[in-house]
């Protein structure tokens, strides 16, 4: 019988993967190769995933010069594949990225890996390298934003929940449905805020639209909500008519910077946008925002962290290629400075880390629950990237190396904060799922 090439290779590279990952414990994982030879978990241990190695090519991505990005475009060109808990898997990536060995140990692992074909496939084009103009110029957000968001209205609604919220929930049990741990994040804005009936309240970058429906339909308010993605706002103001808040509420396709009205707000709140503004332009986000909010009013800001604790990862990041092209994530140290130096006193800071988990873990669920029809809804690829980027942040929180925020900055009036000495009111009367 005539042996191929690839069924040669095949025993030498379990051999390798056996060098190379044989001293991890507990080896709860399994690579299946090409010729469907199979390397098992370690004897005792059951296989949370399995490492599908499609090609030769794959191992070569793999142990060369790994790193967030090559991993992941090779997941995507479906060199390699991942079944089963996908999540896992990232332990294993973490390990690759920051693999370090001997003269001789790199010597033998470049021998084999030089031997093996690369895949002949280019990556093609990357989000981030079609985007035109100046770092976060008004024009350049407004393209890196809108590749995201703008995927489609019908694939967001296969995994998000009724509300089609896209921002860290609030579960009070880890038990918690999606849908009620949104609601109860949405009623827990309102009372951090204290919004009150009349008052004109501005939700910059407010997604599908589910916060100014929650804050106009159960606190009275003129909620005037701010994306850049046309479909959102579409069906943002498509659901707001059906809901008769027309009168009191509405959603506009604008970029934060291009609201000037001073002082006509009593409150503001931002969740899940920040990630989008970066550090060059922080001091005009705040700045904005502190002009636009009356004297005695507050502002919510939610947002994602870095831990400056943690060192960076070797290599690019997956995430800033394909996810969130220009996001950029910062210390939260750095930012409360800046929204300080503006004339915001930080009166309440709550990390919500492992709320998020719990969040990308029903997401990640529904969406592969979802395959077929999140496929048509947007291609394999789409569906392949949403998969892979939610598993990778939810290792990121689980981890320490990302958190998220909520930071309630005041605009004292006359040195009047125009808050009560305690949160009590937070939670008094709250139904128990946000006790």
């Amino acid at each position: 019988m005539r042996i191929s090439v690839r069924d040669r290779i095949a025993p030498q590279c379990l051999a390798f993967l056996q060098e190379m990952l044989g001293s991890i414990h507990p080896r709860n994982f399994s690579f299946r190769l090409w010729d469907g030879s199979v390397w098992d978990a370690e004897r005792g241990e059951p296989s949370r995933f399995t490492m599908v190695l499609r090609n030769p090519a794959a191992l070569r991505t793999m142990f060369r010069s790994p790193s967030e990005l090559s991993l992941g475009e090779a997941y995507l060109r479906n060199d390699l594949d991942v079944e089963g808990d996908i999540g896992s898997a990232f332990l294993l990536a973490d390990r690759l990225v920051q693999m370090r060995m001997g003269f001789a140990g790199r010597l033998r692992c470049a021998r084999l890996l030089l031997a093996l074909p690369s895949s002949g496939r280019h990556r093609g084009a990357r989000p981030s390298e079609g985007l035109r103009g100046p770092l976060h110029s008004m024009e350049r957000d407004r393209q890196a934003v809108t590749y995201h968001y703008d995927v489609s209205n019908a694939f967001y609604s296969l995994w998000l929940d009724e509300r089609m919220v896209y921002s860290c929930a609030y579960f009070t049990d880890p038990l918690d449905d999606l849908d009620s741990a949104q609601e109860a994040k949405l009623e827990y804005i309102c009372r951090k805020l204290r919004l009150r009936r009349g008052e004109r309240v501005l939700d910059i970058g407010c997604g599908w639209g589910g916060l100014v429906i929650h804050a106009a339909s159960n606190y009275g308010v003129e909620a005037h909500g701010i994306t850049l993605s046309r479909p959102q706002a579409e069906l943002a103001n498509e659901r707001i008519r059906r809901a008769g808040l027309s009168g009191r509420c509405r959603v506009d396709v604008r970029d934060y910077r291009q609201i000037h009205a001073r002082e006509s707000y009593d409150k503001l709140v931002s969740v899940g946008m920040f990630e989008h503004v970066g550090e060059s332009r922080l001091r005009g986000y705040f700045e904005g925002a502190f002009g636009m909010l009356r004297p005695g009013g507050v502002f919510l800001n939610h947002g994602i962290a870095c831990n400056p604790g943690y060192p960076p990862l070797p290599g690019p990041a997956f995430a800033d290629y394909y996810i969130f092209p220009d996001g950029q994530l910062l210390p939260l140290g750095a930012t409360l400075r800046v929204a300080e130096e503006c004339g915001f006193e930080v009166r309440d800071v709550e990390s919500l880390r492992e709320h998020y988990v719990l969040t990308l873990q029903h997401w990640g669920r529904r969406l592969e629950a979802r395959r077929e029809e999140a496929c048509r809804a947007a291609d394999e690829r789409t569906y392949r990237l949403w998969r892979l980027y939610m598993a990778g942040a939810a290792h990121k929180f689980r981890t320490g190396r990302n958190s998220v925020y909520q930071a309630l900055l005041s605009k004292p009036h006359r040195g009047e904060s125009g808050l009560p000495l305690t949160r009590e009111d937070w939670y008094a009367g709250v139904p128990s799922r946000l006790k």
